[in-house]
């Protein structure tokens, strides 16, 4: 008998865009509780739902460990499961019923058992634990394992209580871990890492791992949940970084890293310390990070070469500085051409997150994200729709246009959720265009010098520029069906500046 069986609800066959893209990351928040949970003594085992065949892989689990514990602890360093989509709650749900069915008590800890614990409770789990759970769950699992205090004084709970508020009681709330250096390195030993390795070849011809330097985010994007850390931040010394980069090159050796922090590197001065610690140690393995167009200082990003950077994803969203005013995002549309050939300078690949349907956006703020795009010709785009997340401001200032649906299915429905300026069709026909214009600009500009080929790829962008105008001349047709609503709520739409061309 096992004291703990920690697992995972997030299925990547049940999210065909994370199928068709096949880069799995394995469940490090899930990791990094097994750990806590080793260092305390108690048996631990692993259910990676990431790339298993289906839930019967659980049930096998269930069956041959028999574990008095079941805690379904969600990666909160993977942003997909802030989406909080369909397929992983259908899922959470019926591993609890399975695992209670069995006998053992479910726990449950993630960003939608903080927001919505409610939505949990029914289907088996006792308890859900709220925020940062590294530290609940170790005295949780105390609690009901060697009975070491009442579970309702352990801080950061949640539970069913039909005499609270919302049928939910809760305990005393836990603030996050302000030095991080005091967890210990994810349980990569629980990890089939052989079949992560597999998949990463076969699909790319090499081998990405995932690591986090930080907890949490300082800014103040009103789109953006943090039902984990709230707005606090919390950054691992440069030392234990390079410390663990080392480790996991000698052990597992990957071709590649992601550091899956939402913000990396706040510190111009911390990533040059990180270049120092990790060339003392040799530890450079050709890494990726999410960051902002304002924190790509010179030193940073000569820092960030020197690690061993190869690739920034830089929260972009728009090209419109109304809309970036309007998210309280806090750069300017300037700042991105700055960073953008500050990468370039420094070879490392530059790619921007884009957001298309903020509440407001006209068709002049859509044609000027797209100009940024083509000015700046970016390495690559990622491309969504906004999406309102519990808990943000901009949640709270779309719930009365909130439709029934309330969440994406999958990571590639690309659903307006909320009555914005245009139908869902439209930005999913702007997604497209987005991407094939980059495309083929990219190509026309590493083009080598063949005129047969330049001439077809100018044809086809020719023939992309005329669909632009299409949509540009009928786009009022393409409106949401409410559009009164949402002049009431943020104003009058301006009409769109039909001057603008696509050469």
């Amino acid at each position: 008998m096992t004291d703990v069986l920690l697992a995972h609800s997030f299925f990547l066959r049940n999210d065909p865009k994370q199928v068709e893209k096949m880069r799995p990351y394995a469940p490090l928040g899930t990791l990094y509780a097994a750990a806590i949970l080793r260092d305390q003594g108690y048996s631990v085992a692993l259910f990676d739902a990431m790339l298993a065949e289906g839930i019967d892989e659980y049930v096998l689990l269930l069956d041959t460990h028999r574990p008095r514990v079941v805690a379904l602890y969600e990666d909160q360093f993977n942003f997909l499961n802030k989406m909080c989509l369909s397929h992983a709650r259908q899922a959470a749900c019926r591993m609890s019923e399975l695992a209670r069915e069995r006998g053992a008590r479910v726990v449950a800890a993630g960003a939608e058992v903080s927001d919505h614990p409610e939505v949990y409770f029914p289907h088996g789990v006792e308890y859900a634990l709220l925020g940062e759970a590294d530290h609940t769950l170790v005295e949780l699992v105390g609690a009901l394992l060697r009975g070491e205090r009442a579970p309702e004084s352990v801080a950061g709970l949640a539970w069913p209580d039909r005499e609270a508020p919302g049928g939910v009681g809760r305990s005393a709330a836990r603030p996050p871990d302000r030095q991080p250096d005091a967890f210990p390195f994810p349980a990569w030993d629980l990890l089939d890492v052989g079949r992560y390795r597999d998949a990463w070849r076969r699909a790319h011809g090499y081998f990405s791992l995932n690591l986090a330097t930080t907890r949490g985010c300082p800014f103040h994007c009103n789109w953006c949940a943090k039902p984990i850390w709230g707005q606090r931040y919390a950054m691992r010394s440069p030392e234990n970084v390079a410390e663990e980069m080392a480790l996991v090159k000698r052990t597992l050796q990957p071709d590649h890293l992601w550091f899956a922090d939402d913000i990396f590197g706040l510190q111009p001065r911390w990533v040059a310390e990180l270049a120092a610690a990790i060339e003392r140690r040799d530890a450079a393995i050709p890494f990726m990070i999410q960051s902002r167009v304002d924190l790509m200082t010179e030193r940073a990003v000569d820092g960030l070469r020197r690690a061993g950077c190869a690739e920034v994803w830089l929260g972009v969203e728009s090209g419109s500085q109304k809309i970036l005013d309007a998210m309280d995002k806090g750069t300017r549309v300037e700042q991105v051409a700055v960073a953008r050939e500050r990468l370039r300078g420094a070879g490392i690949r530059a790619c921007y997150f884009l957001q298309l349907g903020y509440p407001g956006e006209t068709f002049a703020d859509l044609l000027a994200t797209a100009r940024l795009v083509r000015d700046t010709l970016p390495d690559d785009i990622g491309v969504s729709v906004s999406y309102p997340l519990p808990g943000t401001k901009f949640h709270a200032m779309v719930n009365s246009h909130l439709g029934e649906k309330d969440r994406w299915q999958d990571s590639d429905d690309l659903a307006m959720m909320f009555q914005g300026t245009y139908r869902t069709p439209f930005y999913r026909e702007l997604h497209r265009l987005l991407h094939r214009e980059l495309d083929l600009r990219r190509e026309l500009a590493a083009n080598g010098g063949d005129p047969a080929h330049a001439g077809a790829l100018a044809a086809s962008l020719a023939a992309v520029a005329a669909r632009w105008s299409e949509l540009e001349a009928t786009e009022a047709g393409h409106r949401s069906l409410h559009p009164t609503a949402i002049e009431k709520d943020y104003g009058p739409l301006a009409a769109p500046d039909l001057s603008r061309t696509w050469n």
